[in-house]
């Protein structure tokens, strides 16, 4: 019986074999950068005073704007979009809006970005304001952006895909290990014995 045949003995195993060595090949060739950047952002994140991940950059800043945005009076007066964008477009402001506070006499505008922030204080009654913004250094931006802090909901998708991709190539390797007999034991035996000792070291080492 031609052994390439639905009906040969065998075919399905050696069909499915093949499926997933080229599923676990070619989704950890597509993901390796993923993989790459969050293992060694793991790294950074861990030990950030190795790669000097305590570096900042902080300005001040002062302006004036239109005082009609900002006039004291019930809160539903301030023009919040008019703020924000003479905020963007003044100062070359970014991140996201994290947060617009109204009191009686100032307002606090706060953004946040992957290893950066940004606050102003607005004063109601003349427009004018303040503005602090701290800029990290490359490593803080690529922690933030490991841990997704602050990066927006692309990012977290971003985040979302990478996580799947990873126990994508998990799963698809571990299933390759059933095609392989001579290690097939051996093969289950170490993802048991890797996964007990994680626990338990999770159980010694963590307070």
């Amino acid at each position: 019986m031609d052994p390439d045949s639905a009906h040969a003995p065998g075919y399905w195993k050696r069909r499915s074999a093949s499926l997933f060595r080229w599923l676990h090949t070619y989704l950890s060739l597509v993901s390796f950068g993923i993989l790459f950047f969050f293992a060694v952002t793991g790294l950074t994140l861990n030990h950030a005073d190795w790669f000097f991940g305590d570096r900042l950059t902080a300005v001040k800043r002062s302006g004036t704007l239109d005082k009609k945005w900002v006039a004291p009076g019930s809160d539903g007066a301030v023009a919040k979009l008019e703020v924000v964008e003479h905020l963007r477009r003044a100062h070359a402001v970014k991140g996201v809006l994290a947060e617009f506070r109204i009191e009686e006499t100032q307002c606090a505008v706060a953004f946040k970005g992957a290893g950066y922030t940004a606050d102003a204080v607005i004063e109601r009654a003349t427009g004018d304001y303040e503005l602090s913004e701290i800029r990290m250094g490359f490593v803080a931006v690529i922690n933030d952006l490991h841990k997704g802090r602050d990066t927006g909901p692309g990012w977290s998708l971003v985040v979302d895909l990478s996580a799947l991709l990873m126990i994508l190539v998990s799963l698809s390797g571990l299933v390759l290990i059933y095609f392989v007999k001579r290690r097939f034991v051996s093969g289950v035996a170490m993802v048991v014995l890797g996964s007990i000792a994680s626990y338990l070291a999770y159980l010694w080492l963590v307070p």
